[in-house]
C-alpha cells in the first residue's frame, strides 16, 4: 500500500519560486528535496508536499516534454481556506507576488466560494472557501 502522496512540478528558478510562495504564506522543508534545484513546498494541515524541481531535473524525473502552461492547464491545484477573506487575501497577496488572476472570486453551488491564481510558472491554484454546512447531499 502506498504512504504518502506529493505533487511534482516544473519551475524555471526555484529560488523565485520559494520567495513567491513564502510572500503567500507558504513554508518549506528543510529535511529531503531542499537543493540549489528542489524545493518541498508545505500544503495544508498535513504538509502535503509539493515539489518544486527547476525544469531540467524535471524533465529528467518526468521522462518527458514540460507542458506549454501559455497555452494550457496541465493541472488545477486546489487549496481551501477557512474563509471567504482568506480566499480573496491569498488570491491578492498571489497578485502582489508576481503572480497572475484574471479570475474574479465568486460563489459556486451555494457552499463554495473560490478563486483562481497562477504563479510564476503558470500553474494553476483553485482557492477555494467550503461551507460544508451548506453543502447538499
Amino acid at each position: 500500500m502506498t504512504k504518502q502522496l506529493w505533487l511534482n512540478l516544473p519551475v524555471k528558478d526555484v529560488k523565485k519560486s520559494k520567495a513567491f510562495f513564502t510572500k503567500l504564506g507558504f513554508q518549506f522543508s528543510t529535511g529531503p528535496g531542499d537543493t540549489e534545484t528542489s524545493a518541498a513546498l508545505l500544503v495544508g494541515e498535513k504538509n502535503v508536499v509539493v515539489m518544486l524541481f527547476e525544469e531540467p531535473a524535471f524533465k529528467g524525473f518526468a521522462n518527458a516534454d514540460i507542458a506549454d502552461t501559455s497555452k494550457g492547464c496541465e493541472v488545477l491545484l486546489s487549496i481551501d481556506t477557512e474563509s471567504k477573506e482568506e480566499v480573496d487575501t491569498l488570491t491578492q497577496k498571489a497578485i502582489d507576488a508576481g503572480g497572475k488572476s484574471s479570475h474574479k472570486p465568486s460563489a459556486m453551488s451555494g457552499w463554495m466560494y473560490g478563486s483562481l491564481f497562477i504563479d510564476l510558472d503558470g500553474h494553476r491554484w483553485n482557492v477555494l472557501y467550503m461551507d460544508m454546512s451548506k453543502m447538499k447531499n
